[in-house]
């Protein structure tokens, strides 16, 4: 039954695959964009299809990124599952961008609600999830300390710093702080990677984790290494297979996203909100099941990973794209939202600096995604 199940999901990933690849293919030769011009019946089916494609490619993403985990040691199974989300976020972001300035605050928003859904909404799950089940769990206090050392600074810079700036009106940078500040994220986060991959890799590593040595083989894993060279290669097919589509098509669901902030009556935090959401969903899925399965150190580098990628690497790239199209951002958080972010920093650094996870505390994290998202539609 176990093997049966296993086929059948992997033949429903390669099934959302080969739609993807075929609904971009389609749209290609037909030169087709979602937009003002299609009538609400083809706007609605056609963004419903395209989303739910792309949705069953995020969890082909999470499959194979999971086997990716289990191939290569920490941090690297987590770093390729973070960066893989990270690449659907920006393109998707891209392509809103690429429409015109309608929504200046759409890096703000997705960047807030990135952060909310991770430090609260992923966190809370992983932490409920875990601690039901494992009652408590432990990980490494100074790889959750090395994330959050450049998460709080480099969030409060981005969204908050904007809001007493002098050079421009409002709560938005000049084009010179805009690119300092993308390039001061970069900096830091390439500093933050050789570390995590290098002198201070065991910080991120399983504490649980001990040598996989194949009795076989006498503790000679010569005979191993082709095997698991070509799994390795194998599953990264398979991701990037997954992982294009999503990308193709990020340009047709960022004109929706788009076309409905523009002419909808949602509120405007909305379209970050449905941004993040689709982006962190293969790494909340990926949290939920390593903390279930008391992989807490695995969990927590997705959670916490994912947060750092998003400052680190998307804010970069977007402040890039923003000036080159001489697009201007509003980058400062309101009064109730810089709240929301103090909020969340100050909790986070009080459940990771205790080393342990339990119930209690992903309750007090959930609590804050829950008003985060009260908020959202009641400002």
């Amino acid at each position: 039954m176990p093997k049966r199940s296993k086929f059948q999901k992997l033949f429903r990933d390669h099934v959302f695959v080969i739609l993807g690849w075929l609904i971009w293919i389609i749209l290609q030769i037909k030169g087709h964009k979602f937009g003002p011009a299609d009538s609400l019946a083809v706007l609605a089916a056609g963004s419903a299809l395209t989303f739910c494609t792309m949705l069953g490619c995020v969890f082909a993403v999470v499959r194979h990124a999971d086997q990716l985990a289990e191939l290569m040691d920490e941090p690297y199974g987590t770093l390729v599952l973070t960066l893989s989300a990270t690449a659907i976020e920006v393109s998707l972001m891209l392509m809103v961008m690429a429409g015109g300035a309608q929504n200046p605050s759409m890096l703000r928003d997705t960047i807030f609600a990135t952060l909310m859904v991770v430090l609260n909404g992923m966190v809370g799950v992983s932490l409920v999830s875990g601690g039901w089940i494992n009652v408590e769990q432990s990980f490494n206090l100074r790889g959750a300390l090395s994330f959050l050392h450049l998460i709080a600074p480099l969030s409060l810079l981005l969204l908050v710093l904007p809001n007493y700036t002098s050079s421009t009106d409002g709560p938005t940078l000049a084009p010179v702080q805009g690119a300092f500040l993308g390039m001061l994220c970069l900096l830091v986060y390439g500093v933050f990677l050789i570390i995590q991959t290098g002198r201070h890799r065991s910080y991120f590593a399983n504490m649980s984790a001990v040598l996989d040595e194949d009795p076989e083989t006498n503790g000679n894993t010569a005979p191993r290494l082709r095997p698991r060279r070509s799994a390795i290669v194998r599953a990264s097919f398979h991701l990037l297979a997954a992982l294009l589509p999503i990308i193709l098509l990020a340009e047709h669901l960022g004109s929706v996203i788009d076309l409905a902030i523009e002419e909808s009556h949602t509120p405007p935090a909305l379209g970050g909100l449905v941004v993040a959401a689709l982006v962190l969903l293969p790494e909340g899925v990926g949290a939920q099941r390593a903390a279930a399965l008391n992989l807490m150190q695995r969990a927590v580098n997705i959670c916490l990973g994912s947060a750092l990628a998003t400052i680190g690497l998307t804010v970069p790239i977007i402040l890039l794209a923003a000036s080159l199209q001489r697009h201007s951002l509003t980058l400062g958080l309101s009064g109730a939202e810089e709240t929301l972010l103090y909020a969340t920093l100050l909790v986070s650094v009080m459940t990771f600096v205790s080393g342990f996870a339990n119930v209690l505390q992903g309750v007090v994290h959930l609590m804050l995604f829950v008003a985060y998202l009260f908020l959202v539609f009641v400002p």
